[in-house]
């Protein structure tokens, strides 16, 4: 497994590009990836020898209309209901796989909820605030960033909020 520091960074994806330009310490974690592999997230937290609590899941669901970024534990599932409360909403449904695709700029199993092609209001797990650092996609598969929760959630304005289960 690789680590860089952001200083130690040359090119990368649209999410490590956009925390080196908002100067945001981060390292990057690259593993190989394994198409095999039942789960993306707990593929890489076993990679990075890392607790499936700290690594988090990029999920973008349709929220009365609206597509919706939900960053939830690896370990855990989303509660669409919480998440439709968190943002004012009534019905929250998984979104389609190839719009949430085109829409953000990343192929499944390598969605970050920061760099997309469009940005997408997001809600992120309040058990992160339990870490120092958490773990999400950096952009591709077999490739994560490893940040401040605080970070995550100013770089992506989002709302913190109970919406992982389990």
């Amino acid at each position: 497994m690789a680590k860089k520091s952001k200083k130690q960074q040359s090119a990368g994806t649209p999410a490590t590009v956009s925390l080196t330009a908002a100067g945001v310490d981060f390292t990057l974690h690259s593993y190989e990836h394994d198409p095999s592999h039942p789960s993306y997230g707990e593929e890489a937290a076993e990679a990075m020898g890392v607790s499936p609590d700290r690594v988090f899941k990029t999920l973008v669901a349709d929220v009365d209309g609206a597509l919706t970024v939900a960053v939830v534990p690896v370990s855990g599932t989303l509660d669409l209901k919480a998440l439709a409360a968190a943002v004012g909403g009534k019905r929250a449904t998984m979104a389609d796989p190839t719009l949430a695709e085109r829409t953000t700029g990343y192929v499944r199993g390598g969605i970050s909820p920061l760099g997309q092609r469009k940005r997408l209001r997001t809600v992120l797990d309040d058990s992160a605030g339990t870490h120092p650092t958490i773990c999400i996609s950096a952009g591709r598969r077999g490739l994560e960033v490893e940040l401040t929760p605080g970070d995550l959630a100013e770089l992506t304005e989002a709302v913190l909020a109970p919406i992982g289960r389990g």
